[in-house]
């Protein structure tokens, strides 16, 4: 059994091919999903977050507001780029939105992927310390946000305070209960993966990696999983970790998914996503069912995890990606065993 949700990238673009032509589309348009995927019985809502992109980028307003206007369905982020983030106030915002959707946030957050500017997070006013790359000072952001989610009181109170305190020292509020254990990490390594899993962190894997091993994609990412897994219990940590993996799945059923994904890519594609990182990108799934599933039988990937993640092509609109979303549920999923 697997938990399945969709994965928006969010994009909207003026053209009049696009059922997405403003912010304001994606973002009405992407709490219409969550409300019509909820209604499908799918798992999960998560949200790509890039900045300086016509995408979405400030997710806790959204988070809070899918979480107002459903009951059920787990809701999240993949990934926030904790480069461009303030641990603290990321508390109280992340505690907002949690409490407001009765503790159904899964977030996601990571060192951050290949960026539309220049070092953009400089804007945002952050800068490595002396030693550091930004990679460390975003693995350093996040060790900051999981050390506050504890609750435990830092701040020195105010003796003349304008509302009477606690006793003792003071934590961030709102804080919301056992979020903790709902944050994830996107790993791109397996070396972060194993970070990941020391520091108690659910993991999430999309398309793309390191080339570690020139492998098929899913056989990497496999392994990556496996030594996450191994990893997570040589830490000792005592509940079970949950691990996602993020594809592009369409099973063609209708004139229209044949339209626009009949001649899909239907291999692994290499690439650089910086001068000295060469990343293998996974490819999509895109097929009449039969030949779909057998497919999926052979990702290695799908198998180990726990939580399958339908990327989702947003600028087609609400209607279409909740008809592929009941697609892979009512057709695909149960024939596979995943529900």
């Amino acid at each position: 059994m697997k938990k399945i949700g969709f994965l928006s990238f969010g994009h909207w673009t003026p053209s009049p091919q696009s059922q997405a032509r403003s912010a304001a589309d994606v973002l009405l348009q992407s709490i219409d999903l969550a409300v019509a995927a909820e209604e499908l019985g799918a798992d999960g809502a998560y949200f790509r977050v890039h900045h300086f992109a016509r995408q979405l980028a400030s997710p806790f307003p959204l988070l809070a507001a899918v979480g107002a206007k459903t009951s059920r369905i787990e809701i999240g982020t993949a990934v926030i780029d904790m480069r461009y983030e303030n641990p603290l106030y990321m508390i109280e915002d992340a505690g907002a939105a949690d409490l407001i959707a009765g503790g159904r946030l899964q977030l996601g957050i990571s060192r951050g992927s290949p960026e539309q500017v220049i070092d953009g997070w400089r804007y945002f006013g952050y800068q490595p310390g002396e030693g550091q790359t930004d990679a460390d000072m975003g693995r350093r952001h996040a060790e900051i946000f999981l050390d506050m989610l504890r609750g435990q009181g830092f701040a020195q109170p105010n003796p003349r305070p304008m509302f009477p305190n606690p006793p003792g020292l003071l934590r961030l509020e709102p804080l919301s209960e056992g979020l903790r254990e709902r944050i994830w990490w996107g790993a791109g390594s397996n070396a972060t993966a194993v970070w990941a899993a020391k520091l108690g962190m659910n993991l999430q894997s999309s398309t793309l990696k390191s080339d570690e091993t020139g492998e098929a994609f899913h056989i990497q990412q496999a392994a990556q999983i496996r030594a996450y897994r191994a990893a997570w219990k040589e830490a000792g940590h005592t509940r079970e970790p949950r691990v996602s993996v993020s594809r592009s799945i369409f099973a063609l059923v209708d004139d229209r998914d044949r339209a626009y994904f009949g001649n899909g890519q239907e291999e692994d594609q290499i690439g650089f996503i910086d001068e000295r990182t060469r990343a293998i990108f996974g490819r999509g799934y895109a097929a009449e069912p039969d030949r779909l599933l057998e497919q999926l039988k052979t990702d290695e990937a799908i198998a180990e995890a726990d939580t399958l993640l339908l990327t989702e092509p947003n600028q087609l609109g609400v209607a279409y990606n909740a008809h592929v979303i009941e697609t892979i549920l009512t057709q695909i999923a149960p024939a596979l065993g995943w529900r």
